[in-house]
Protein backbone atom coordinates (compact mmCIF):
# COMPACT_ATOMS: atom_id res chain seq x y z
CA UNK A 1 0.00 0.00 0.00
CA UNK A 2 1.54 3.77 -0.54
CA UNK A 3 1.30 6.17 2.00
CA UNK A 4 0.83 9.55 -0.42
CA UNK A 5 2.26 12.62 2.18
CA UNK A 6 0.61 16.00 1.40
CA UNK A 7 1.90 19.44 1.88
CA UNK A 8 -1.03 21.91 3.21
CA UNK A 9 -0.96 25.57 0.65
CA UNK A 10 -2.13 27.09 4.53
CA UNK A 11 1.02 29.08 5.69
CA UNK A 12 2.58 29.42 2.48
CA UNK A 13 0.46 31.30 0.40
CA UNK A 14 -2.77 33.51 2.05
CA UNK A 15 -5.84 31.86 3.36
CA UNK A 16 -8.09 33.12 0.47
CA UNK A 17 -6.35 31.79 -2.56
CA UNK A 18 -8.46 34.13 -4.51
CA UNK A 19 -6.17 36.92 -3.45
CA UNK A 20 -2.98 35.49 -4.24
CA UNK A 21 -0.56 37.79 -5.76
CA UNK A 22 2.44 35.42 -5.85
CA UNK A 23 3.28 32.73 -7.75
CA UNK A 24 1.53 29.52 -7.64
CA UNK A 25 4.03 27.95 -9.79
CA UNK A 26 6.84 28.73 -6.83
CA UNK A 27 4.38 27.29 -4.12
CA UNK A 28 4.43 23.82 -6.12
CA UNK A 29 7.89 24.32 -7.12
CA UNK A 30 8.95 24.49 -3.58
CA UNK A 31 6.10 21.08 -2.17
CA UNK A 32 7.82 19.24 -4.99
CA UNK A 33 10.91 19.96 -4.05
CA UNK A 34 10.48 18.91 -0.30
CA UNK A 35 9.61 15.59 -2.03
CA UNK A 36 5.77 15.89 -1.17
CA UNK A 37 3.26 13.75 -3.49
CA UNK A 38 1.11 16.69 -3.80
CA UNK A 39 -0.67 19.63 -2.40
CA UNK A 40 -3.86 20.32 -0.16
CA UNK A 41 -5.15 23.50 -0.82
CA UNK A 42 -8.62 25.04 -1.31
CA UNK A 43 -9.28 25.97 -4.90
CA UNK A 44 -9.52 28.89 -6.38
CA UNK A 45 -12.92 30.62 -7.78
CA UNK A 46 -10.99 32.32 -10.30
CA UNK A 47 -11.02 30.48 -13.80
CA UNK A 48 -7.37 31.68 -14.93
CA UNK A 49 -5.74 30.82 -11.47
CA UNK A 50 -7.45 27.20 -11.73
CA UNK A 51 -6.00 26.93 -15.54
CA UNK A 52 -2.95 27.50 -14.16
CA UNK A 53 -3.56 25.36 -10.99
CA UNK A 54 -4.28 22.61 -13.27
CA UNK A 55 -1.50 22.63 -15.51
CA UNK A 56 1.15 23.57 -13.10
CA UNK A 57 -0.33 20.37 -10.76
CA UNK A 58 0.21 18.11 -14.51
CA UNK A 59 3.73 19.69 -15.00
CA UNK A 60 5.27 18.97 -11.34
CA UNK A 61 3.01 15.58 -11.68
CA UNK A 62 1.53 16.87 -8.05
CA UNK A 63 -1.90 15.51 -6.84
CA UNK A 64 -4.60 17.48 -5.38
CA UNK A 65 -6.66 17.43 -2.85
CA UNK A 66 -9.66 19.82 -2.87
CA UNK A 67 -9.70 21.59 0.65
CA UNK A 68 -13.32 23.16 1.35
CA UNK A 69 -13.94 25.30 4.49
CA UNK A 70 -15.57 28.50 3.26
CA UNK A 71 -19.32 27.39 2.69
CA UNK A 72 -21.54 29.86 5.03
CA UNK A 73 -25.11 30.91 5.41
CA UNK A 74 -27.52 32.40 7.65
CA UNK A 75 -29.86 30.09 7.11
CA UNK A 76 -29.63 26.28 6.49
CA UNK A 77 -30.79 27.15 2.48
CA UNK A 78 -28.04 29.60 2.82
CA UNK A 79 -25.60 26.85 3.50
CA UNK A 80 -26.77 24.88 1.21
CA UNK A 81 -26.54 26.37 -1.56
CA UNK A 82 -22.97 28.04 -0.91
CA UNK A 83 -22.05 24.19 0.49
CA UNK A 84 -22.76 23.34 -3.75
CA UNK A 85 -21.33 25.81 -5.17
CA UNK A 86 -18.11 25.52 -3.09
CA UNK A 87 -18.34 21.53 -3.60
CA UNK A 88 -18.66 22.24 -7.59
CA UNK A 89 -16.04 24.27 -7.95
CA UNK A 90 -13.60 22.25 -5.86
CA UNK A 91 -14.72 18.76 -7.62
CA UNK A 92 -14.06 20.91 -11.15
CA UNK A 93 -9.64 20.70 -10.66
CA UNK A 94 -10.59 16.72 -10.39
CA UNK A 95 -9.22 16.21 -7.50
CA UNK A 96 -7.86 12.95 -5.15
CA UNK A 97 -10.71 13.39 -2.88
CA UNK A 98 -12.40 17.25 -0.86
CA UNK A 99 -11.90 17.20 2.15
CA UNK A 100 -14.63 19.10 3.65
CA UNK A 101 -15.90 21.14 6.88
CA UNK A 102 -19.13 20.10 6.68
CA UNK A 103 -21.96 22.36 8.63
CA UNK A 104 -21.51 23.71 11.84
CA UNK A 105 -21.44 22.41 15.42
CA UNK A 106 -24.57 25.04 16.11
CA UNK A 107 -26.87 23.64 13.04
CA UNK A 108 -29.52 21.21 14.54
CA UNK A 109 -29.97 17.31 14.17
CA UNK A 110 -31.99 18.03 11.18
CA UNK A 111 -29.82 20.59 9.64
CA UNK A 112 -26.34 18.72 9.73
CA UNK A 113 -28.65 15.73 8.04
CA UNK A 114 -29.20 17.56 5.17
CA UNK A 115 -25.98 18.92 4.92
CA UNK A 116 -24.25 15.55 4.90
CA UNK A 117 -27.06 13.95 2.62
CA UNK A 118 -26.39 17.16 0.13
CA UNK A 119 -22.65 15.94 0.41
CA UNK A 120 -23.94 12.71 -0.54
CA UNK A 121 -25.91 13.81 -3.82
CA UNK A 122 -23.23 16.23 -4.53
CA UNK A 123 -20.40 13.29 -4.61
CA UNK A 124 -22.73 11.11 -6.46
CA UNK A 125 -23.52 13.75 -9.25
CA UNK A 126 -20.29 15.57 -9.62
CA UNK A 127 -17.97 11.88 -9.65
CA UNK A 128 -15.71 12.86 -7.08
CA UNK A 129 -15.36 11.45 -3.26
CA UNK A 130 -16.32 13.93 -0.58
CA UNK A 131 -14.97 13.22 3.08
CA UNK A 132 -15.32 14.88 6.72
CA UNK A 133 -12.68 16.44 8.68
CA UNK A 134 -13.22 16.11 12.34
CA UNK A 135 -13.00 19.75 13.16
CA UNK A 136 -13.81 22.41 15.86
CA UNK A 137 -16.83 24.62 14.75
CA UNK A 138 -18.00 21.38 12.50
CA UNK A 139 -20.67 18.58 13.03
CA UNK A 140 -17.92 16.57 14.08
CA UNK A 141 -16.42 18.96 16.58
CA UNK A 142 -16.29 16.15 19.32
CA UNK A 143 -16.06 12.28 19.25
CA UNK A 144 -19.38 11.46 21.04
CA UNK A 145 -21.37 14.09 18.29
CA UNK A 146 -20.46 12.57 15.56
CA UNK A 147 -21.52 8.58 16.21
CA UNK A 148 -25.02 8.91 15.73
CA UNK A 149 -24.55 10.21 12.18
CA UNK A 150 -22.01 7.43 11.48
CA UNK A 151 -24.46 5.25 12.11
CA UNK A 152 -27.61 6.53 10.16
CA UNK A 153 -24.81 6.96 7.19
CA UNK A 154 -22.23 3.82 7.11
CA UNK A 155 -20.93 5.85 3.60
CA UNK A 156 -19.27 8.44 5.37
CA UNK A 157 -15.79 9.13 5.43
CA UNK A 158 -13.76 10.97 7.36
CA UNK A 159 -10.39 13.34 7.92
CA UNK A 160 -8.96 12.00 11.03
CA UNK A 161 -7.65 15.65 12.89
CA UNK A 162 -7.85 14.40 16.35
CA UNK A 163 -5.62 16.81 17.72
CA UNK A 164 -9.31 19.44 18.08
CA UNK A 165 -11.05 16.81 19.51
CA UNK A 166 -8.38 16.43 22.31
CA UNK A 167 -8.96 20.41 22.57
CA UNK A 168 -12.28 19.96 22.69
CA UNK A 169 -12.76 17.56 25.31
CA UNK A 170 -9.37 18.84 27.45
CA UNK A 171 -8.31 15.61 27.27
CA UNK A 172 -6.42 12.43 25.19
CA UNK A 173 -9.74 11.17 24.92
CA UNK A 174 -9.08 8.37 27.63
CA UNK A 175 -12.48 8.42 28.28
CA UNK A 176 -13.32 8.33 24.39
CA UNK A 177 -11.84 5.14 23.01
CA UNK A 178 -14.62 3.25 21.60
CA UNK A 179 -15.92 6.75 20.09
CA UNK A 180 -12.36 7.29 18.62
CA UNK A 181 -12.11 3.64 17.38
CA UNK A 182 -15.81 4.15 15.26
CA UNK A 183 -14.11 7.11 13.99
CA UNK A 184 -10.49 5.38 13.15
CA UNK A 185 -12.69 3.02 11.58
CA UNK A 186 -14.23 5.99 8.99
CA UNK A 187 -10.73 7.49 8.25
CA UNK A 188 -9.27 7.64 4.25
CA UNK A 189 -7.29 10.83 5.29
CA UNK A 190 -5.19 11.95 8.30
CA UNK A 191 -4.00 15.16 9.09
CA UNK A 192 -1.04 14.89 11.33
CA UNK A 193 -1.08 18.02 13.61
CA UNK A 194 -0.75 17.25 17.30
CA UNK A 195 -2.96 18.80 19.85
CA UNK A 196 -3.27 18.30 23.77
CA UNK A 197 -5.88 19.36 25.88
CA UNK A 198 -5.22 23.08 26.04
CA UNK A 199 -4.99 23.44 22.35
CA UNK A 200 -5.46 21.88 19.14
CA UNK A 201 -1.38 22.54 18.04
CA UNK A 202 1.60 22.06 20.64
CA UNK A 203 4.40 24.40 19.69
CA UNK A 204 6.85 21.86 18.42
CA UNK A 205 6.37 18.09 18.45
CA UNK A 206 9.59 17.37 18.69
CA UNK A 207 10.31 18.84 21.78
CA UNK A 208 10.75 16.70 25.08
CA UNK A 209 7.55 18.36 26.99
CA UNK A 210 5.01 17.39 24.11
CA UNK A 211 6.43 13.47 23.55
CA UNK A 212 3.25 11.98 25.12
CA UNK A 213 1.29 13.80 22.82
CA UNK A 214 3.28 12.94 20.08
CA UNK A 215 2.58 9.42 21.66
CA UNK A 216 -1.28 8.76 21.83
CA UNK A 217 -1.73 10.49 17.71
CA UNK A 218 0.99 8.03 16.52
CA UNK A 219 -0.51 5.18 18.23
CA UNK A 220 -4.11 6.54 16.63
CA UNK A 221 -2.64 6.87 13.05
CA UNK A 222 -1.14 3.96 13.35
CA UNK A 223 -4.51 2.50 13.81
CA UNK A 224 -5.57 4.32 10.93
CA UNK A 225 -2.22 2.82 8.70
CA UNK A 226 -2.81 -0.50 9.80
CA UNK A 227 -6.83 -0.60 8.84
CA UNK A 228 -6.09 0.01 5.19
CA UNK A 229 -2.94 -2.39 4.75
CA UNK A 230 -5.07 -4.90 6.25
CA UNK A 231 -8.15 -4.29 3.92
CA UNK A 232 -5.52 -3.87 1.00
CA UNK A 233 -6.37 -0.21 0.28
CA UNK A 234 -4.60 1.00 -3.01
CA UNK A 235 -3.25 4.40 -0.92
CA UNK A 236 -3.75 6.19 1.91
CA UNK A 237 -3.16 9.92 2.23
CA UNK A 238 -1.89 12.21 5.57
CA UNK A 239 -1.13 15.58 5.15
CA UNK A 240 1.23 17.28 7.48
CA UNK A 241 -1.12 20.11 8.95
CA UNK A 242 0.90 22.22 11.27
CA UNK A 243 -0.63 25.71 10.51
CA UNK A 244 1.20 29.21 11.10
CA UNK A 245 0.34 31.88 13.60
CA UNK A 246 -2.15 31.74 15.43
CA UNK A 247 -2.75 28.48 15.54
CA UNK A 248 0.91 27.86 16.20
CA UNK A 249 1.69 29.88 19.38
CA UNK A 250 3.19 33.04 19.43
CA UNK A 251 5.61 35.19 21.61
CA UNK A 252 3.83 37.91 23.21
CA UNK A 253 4.55 41.14 22.08
CA UNK A 254 6.72 40.59 19.28
CA UNK A 255 4.17 37.87 18.09
CA UNK A 256 6.91 35.58 16.64
CA UNK A 257 5.86 31.80 16.20
CA UNK A 258 7.47 29.58 18.85
CA UNK A 259 8.09 27.00 15.96
CA UNK A 260 8.51 26.73 12.15
CA UNK A 261 5.69 25.60 10.44
CA UNK A 262 7.54 24.20 7.17
CA UNK A 263 10.49 22.49 9.34
CA UNK A 264 7.82 20.78 11.44
CA UNK A 265 6.09 19.77 8.55
CA UNK A 266 9.10 18.17 6.97
CA UNK A 267 9.97 16.82 10.41
CA UNK A 268 6.52 15.02 10.66
CA UNK A 269 6.71 13.44 7.20
CA UNK A 270 9.91 12.30 7.85
CA UNK A 271 9.02 10.84 10.23
CA UNK A 272 5.41 8.60 9.31
CA UNK A 273 8.03 7.93 5.97
CA UNK A 274 10.47 6.33 8.42
CA UNK A 275 7.50 4.63 10.62
CA UNK A 276 6.26 3.47 7.78
CA UNK A 277 8.40 2.11 5.64
CA UNK A 278 7.82 4.31 2.77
Amino acid sequence: MQIKFFCPSWGIVPDYVDEIDGDIESMLKLIKDAGYDGVEMAVPTNEKQKAQLKLLLNRFELDIIALQYAATGSTINEYLAAYETQIKNAASIKPLFINSHTATDYFSVEEIKLSLEKSMELSQKLGVKIIHETHRGRFSFHSASIQKYLIQYPEIRLTADFSHWCNVSESFLHNQQENVKNAIQKSDHIHARVGHPQGCQVSDPRAPEWQQALNYHLQWWDEIVEIHRKKRSPFITITAEFGPGNYMPLMPYTQLPLGNQWEINLWITALLKKRYNQ
